[in-house]
């Protein structure tokens, strides 16, 4: 896989999902550290992959490297670890996309619910978030690393999972 995610004069149009592989992980890595200040370590991508956890790779028509999401599969839920769509590509649909397959893929799986955390200062992530049906169901203090040794807290967010018709409902 490569790593050319950034730049090119073509435009951009996703082929599709595939399952992320140790072979793309040298791209997965490189696209994370130019997103986060505190980038997930090749080491946490090779763990997820070793536990079997569902990881996907967004890849553009021309084999790029677009984007990538990790999940990992709970009693009747799916908590979604990490969604990274790269800087020159957002606002494209591209998180949606992902998002959407993983509600078909938790629907197969008889997932009813799916979870995530969001840094509480990324605004944007969690507008996305609430347009896709995720709630805001409450915090957890000092989640994520911070500048200068301090934590940030993170919203927790969920989303029901309609299956056969019927949304499991948050007490």
């Amino acid at each position: 896989m490569s790593a050319n995610f950034i730049g090119g004069s073509h435009a951009f149009a996703a082929e599709g999902l595939r399952p992320m592989t140790a072979a793309a992980l040298d791209g997965v890595v490189v696209l994370e550290a130019s997103v986060y200040a505190f980038p997930w370590s090749r080491g946490n991508f090779i763990d997820s992959l070793a536990a079997g956890y569902t990881a996907w790779t967004l890849n553009g028509a021309f084999g790029e490297l677009l984007g990538y999401c990790v999940a990992m599969h709970g009693v009747a839920e799916m908590h979604l670890l990490n969604i990274t769509v790269a800087a020159p590509v957002r606002q494209r649909g591209y998180a949606r996309q992902m998002i959407g397959e993983l509600v078909t893929f938790c629907q197969r799986e008889g997932a009813r619910r799916l979870w995530l955390e969001v840094r509480e200062s990324n605004l944007e992530a969690q507008a996305t978030y609430a347009r896709l049906g995720f709630a805001a169901v409450g915090k957890r203090k000092g989640y994520y690393p911070a500048p200068e040794g301090r934590r940030e807290d993170a919203v927790v967010m969920s989303l029901g999972i309609a299956i056969d018709g019927v949304v499991d409902a948050l007490d």
